[in-house]
């Protein structure tokens, strides 16, 4: 059974020794430049409500609404500045029209970090994550201007995001073998609609000392129940993108088995008194991988909503029933080496304990 956490149970950051809430505040909704997000006077009622409840960890980044979110959470830290873990990122391209405004390399991550301690109004950040890998930087480049900016104090720790499991695997060897600032954190998409995670990214981090940060831990909101079948006849028309519920419809996640999976967890939540988010929230939090889900809300009524995971607890029906509408297949080698023969082939007769975590 599941244990009640609270925002001040502080964890620990992957290999680390930084101690951070087990839930995230996100921030993608701070600013409305998107047509979507929350006022600054909203953004401030949620910011005060997770800080008043011991939350420490806000995630944000220097793309967020148009560098909107970051001016917005430099106002919201004022006074207590030195109590909040501030994740960033950088990567995504500010400025279309300029080649280098974006991406892994040099000269886009200092022009962004001076653009991120601008906008948030600060001499440091405390987490800096590469966003996304572009397929075009040599690694040792990425690695080398990473550890030249926590050598330099703008940066404390380090961590990735969206990254294929032997690139991170790769990055965090080459730091360990040249003594560069190793990784701590990995922000990856995880949730009872996407669990593809579990076969590589997941196990990785544990091995690799990567506190894991899931995103969108309801799904884009269709763990939710924020969206029905209905909405699946949406995602043919061409404008279906124009809305925020249109890009989930055209992502590829709403889908008949997500709703099938939202079900369940709406089934669930009735069953215990919970909301739907809550269930999933809580959902998440169980994986021993998971340092801190970030959550990410638009009022304050879905901010404390999403706190109140903390409080659930799931038992063992529940997890059973979430685990069987929502496990995906074994894939490559996970699949071969599972089979009955390959294991007698391996271990003969005898039975071998695991490790823990492996």
């Amino acid at each position: 059974m599941s244990t009640p956490l609270a925002l001040n149970h502080y964890r620990l950051l992957g290999r680390s020794g930084l101690r951070v809430s087990p839930l995230a505040l996100g921030t993608m909704t701070f600013g409305k430049d998107w047509g979507w997000g929350a006022d600054e006077a909203e953004a401030r009622r949620i910011f005060d409500a997770y800080v008043e409840r011991g939350g420490n960890f806000v995630d944000t980044s220097v793309n967020y609404t148009n560098g909107a979110s970051e001016r917005i959470v430099g106002k919201l830290m004022e006074g207590r500045r030195d109590r909040i873990v501030l994740s960033t990122k950088y990567t995504m391209a500010r400025q279309p029209d300029d080649p280098n405004a974006g991406g892994n390399h040099r000269m886009n991550l200092v022009r962004s970090v001076e653009t991120s301690l601008r906008q948030l109004n600060t001499d440091r950040i405390e987490l800096l994550h590469l966003h996304a890998w572009d397929d075009t930087t040599p690694p040792d480049e990425v690695l080398r201007a990473l550890d030249d900016l926590v050598r330099a104090g703008k940066v404390l720790y380090l961590g990735i995001c969206n990254t294929p499991a032997w690139r991170v695997a790769q990055l965090q060897t080459m730091a360990e073998l040249r003594g560069w600032s190793r990784l701590v954190a990995l922000q990856i998409e995880y949730n009872l609609v996407e669990r593809s995670v579990e076969h590589e990214l997941l196990p990785m981090a544990r091995e690799l000392g990567l506190g894991v940060m899931p995103w969108s831990p309801l799904g884009g909101g269709i763990l939710s129940g924020k969206y029905s079948r209905a909405d699946l006849q949406t995602q043919g028309d061409r404008n279906v993108a124009a809305t925020r519920a249109g890009v989930i419809a055209s992502s590829g996640l709403l889908t008949e088995a997500a709703l099938a999976v939202a079900d369940e967890v709406a089934a669930i939540a009735a069953q215990i008194g919970a909301s739907p988010s809550q269930v999933a929230l809580a959902w998440t939090l169980l994986n021993p991988a998971v340092t801190a889900p970030v959550l990410g809300a638009r009022t304050l009524e879905q901010a404390l909503d999403n706190l109140g995971a903390l409080d659930l607890r799931l038992d063992e029906e529940h997890i059973a029933r979430l685990d069987a509408v929502s496990r995906q297949a074994p894939i490559f080698p996970q699949r071969f080496v599972a089979q009955p023969m390959v294991q007698q082939l391996i271990f003969g007769g005898s039975t071998v304990a695991r490790r823990t975590g492996a």
